[in-house]
C-alpha cells in the first residue's frame, strides 16, 4: 500500500475550539492562550490493490484561488479527487470533515466519485450538538445521500478488507479503521490515536469524552499493533505522521 500523508498545516487550538494557524520557525507556542494544543491537521491519501483511499476530511479551507486545500494535496500527491474511491471517516469534528463538502452553501461533496463511510449515530449526534466542535452546515450533505454508507453496527468491514470498530472514547462515537491489503496492516485511530507519544506513554487527556477508555484503547493497540507489524497514522502529529514500532 502507498500512504501519502496530506498535511494542512500546525495549528494551536483552545478551549475556544478555534484553529490558528502556527508556524514553527516564528511562532512561540507559549504566547499562544494558556492550555493551548499545538497540532498537525493531516489527512490520508491510502492506494490499495482496490481502493484510492482518503481517511478523515481535514478542515475544509480553500487557498487563495478559491481552490479546496484537500484537492490541492491529493493532486500534489499525484491524483486527482475524482480518483477517490472511498472515504472513511473516525468522526465529524470540525477539523477532521470540514473537506466532506464545499462550495458557496456546501452544496457538493468533495469527492465526486467516492463512496463516504460515516458512523449513523455519530452523523446524528453531530448534527444535533453543532457548534463548536461540528459545524452542521457542512455535514449536512451526509443524510439521505446516495454516495453515504451509514454504518450502524459497533463493529464491521467493509469489501472484506476494510475493518471499523466504535469506540466511543475521544468522541461518544467515534470510530477507528484497521485496512488489511495483502500481508500489510494499516490502523487508523483518527483522535482516539491521534499523536505517537500517546502511544508510548500512559497519557490521559482531560479533552476526551472518555479518557480511561482512550488511554487504555491506546495502549492495547500499540502492543497489538507492535506485535503485528501494523502501520500507524497519525493525523494530529507534527513530526511522525506514520509509524511501525521497529522505526522509532
Amino acid at each position: 500500500m502507498k500512504i501519502f500523508p496530506l498535511s494542512e498545516g500546525s495549528f494551536t487550538i483552545d478551549k475556544t475550539k478555534l484553529f490558528v494557524p502556527f508556524d514553527e520557525e516564528k511562532d512561540v507556542l507559549n504566547q499562544r492562550p494558556i492550555g493551548s494544543l499545538l497540532v498537525e491537521i493531516q489527512p490520508f491519501l491510502v492506494v490499495t490493490s482496490k481502493d484510492v483511499l482518503l481517511l478523515d476530511a481535514g478542515l475544509g479551507f480553500g487557498n487563495s484561488d478559491d481552490e479546496l486545500q484537500l484537492h490541492k494535496n491529493i493532486k500534489a500527491a499525484g491524483y486527482q479527487p475524482k480518483d477517490v474511491t472511498k472515504v472513511l471517516m473516525s468522526h465529524l469534528h470540525k477539523d477532521h470533515a470540514g473537506g466532506v463538502s464545499f462550495g458557496k452553501d456546501h452544496q457538493w461533496l468533495s469527492l465526486p466519485n467516492a463512496t463516504y463511510y460515516v458512523q449513523e449515530r455519530e452523523l446524528n449526534f453531530a448534527l444535533q450538538k453543532g457548534l463548536p466542535s461540528f459545524i452542521p452546515e457542512e455535514i449536512e450533505i451526509l443524510k439521505d445521500n446516495h454516495q453515504v454508507q451509514l454504518l450502524k453496527d459497533d463493529e464491521g468491514t467493509i469489501d472484506d478488507y476494510i475493518s471499523y470498530q466504535h469506540t466511543g472514547a475521544h468522541s461518544p462515537h467515534h470510530q477507528v479503521f484497521w485496512i488489511k491489503d495483502g500481508d500489510e496492516t494499516i490502523f487508523f485511530g483518527g483522535d482516539d490515536a491521534p499523536q505517537l507519544h500517546q502511544m508510548k506513554t500512559r497519557y490521559k487527556t482531560k479533552y476526551d469524552f472518555d479518557p480511561d477508555k482512550a488511554m487504555n484503547l491506546r495502549r492495547e493497540w500499540w502492543e497489538r499493533g507492535n506485535k503485528e507489524g501494523w502501520t500507524f497514522l497519525f493525523y494530529h502529529d507534527i513530526k511522525t505522521p506514520t509509524c511501525k514500532d521497529n522505526e522509532q
